[in-house]
């Protein structure tokens, strides 16, 4: 247990965590906290919830952000426990969930860790039961905090945070620093506009990616400037019936994802 926390707002801190560069969200309030995304498997999930335990004693709620092995297959180490998702979110855990483990584990068996490989393997997949369609508020504590889903980017599912009191929304992986978003299980042609609904929607000015370091709205508007580029390259290239990678490379912004990124995009042009 290494990485310090570091308070964003008012009662809310981030856990920066070296694996992944991954962010973790703790919410406290007087007799309860919230506990945003649990990290990659059981044994790190631990880690995290022993990390909560040196801010406070209090019972947690957790909440996942969406699906992905790395937000949320720590949170075996929170049972018994309320975990609140997107309902879409619930739904890949449990069809796709075992699928995910043992090709995240065959992916560390691959590049020669096989005790972490082991670990995904032993982490039990925790199904949310607590489910969001589009708003949810929830009493942390006496703290006013609500679940928002904004509409497809990352995933179908993602879920963001916002703690309007102290000014801070947990955005997931809906927004990502030091590295182009992520986009295997994405929905390039919605992110722009699910980012202008973040923004319309608070008037938080610090916003915790799911990885990297805080930021700010300037930032996040940037991004969303990066996808829209996305989005009319894409269109623009599709309907030209040019080669993705082609495309791609008009895309510096995207890095090595910009391949992967014009490749969804089409997808959801033919769907």
């Amino acid at each position: 247990m290494s990485e310090p926390w570091c308070e964003v707002g008012d009662g809310v801190f981030v856990r920066r965590h070296a694996s992944f560069d991954l962010n973790v969200g703790l919410v406290v309030g007087d007799d309860a906290c919230l506990v945003v995304d649990t990290r990659c498997s059981l044994t790190e999930g631990r880690d995290l919830a022993a990390a909560v335990r040196t801010i406070t004693p209090a019972p947690w709620t957790v909440v996942a952000t969406h699906a992905h092995f790395d937000h949320c297959f720590g949170s075996g180490a929170f049972v018994p426990t309320s975990l609140w998702a997107q309902e879409r979110c619930a739904r890949a855990i449990e069809i796709d969930g075992e699928a995910d483990r043992e090709r995240v584990a065959e992916l560390y068996d691959r590049s020669s860790q096989p005790d972490v490989a082991q670990q995904i393997r032993q982490s039990p997949l925790v199904v949310p039961d607590r489910l969001v369609d589009q708003h949810q508020v929830l009493d942390v504590g006496g703290r006013r905090v609500e679940l928002r889903h904004l509409g497809r980017g990352h995933t179908d599912h993602d879920l963001v945070v916002v703690v309007p009191e102290a000014g801070v929304v947990l955005a997931g992986d809906l927004v990502e620093e030091g590295a182009p978003p992520q986009f295997r299980a994405a929905h390039p042609l919605d992110w722009p506009a699910t980012l202008d609904a973040l923004l319309a929607g608070t008037t938080a000015d610090t916003v915790v990616p799911g990885h990297g370091a805080v930021v700010d709205r300037a930032f996040v508007r940037a991004q969303r400037d990066v996808l829209q580029n996305l989005v009319h390259r894409g269109t623009q290239g599709h309907a030209e019936g040019a080669p993705v990678e082609d495309v791609a490379r008009d895309l510096p912004d995207l890095g090595e994802f910009a391949e992967e990124a014009v490749r969804r995009t089409y997808w959801q042009l033919d769907r």
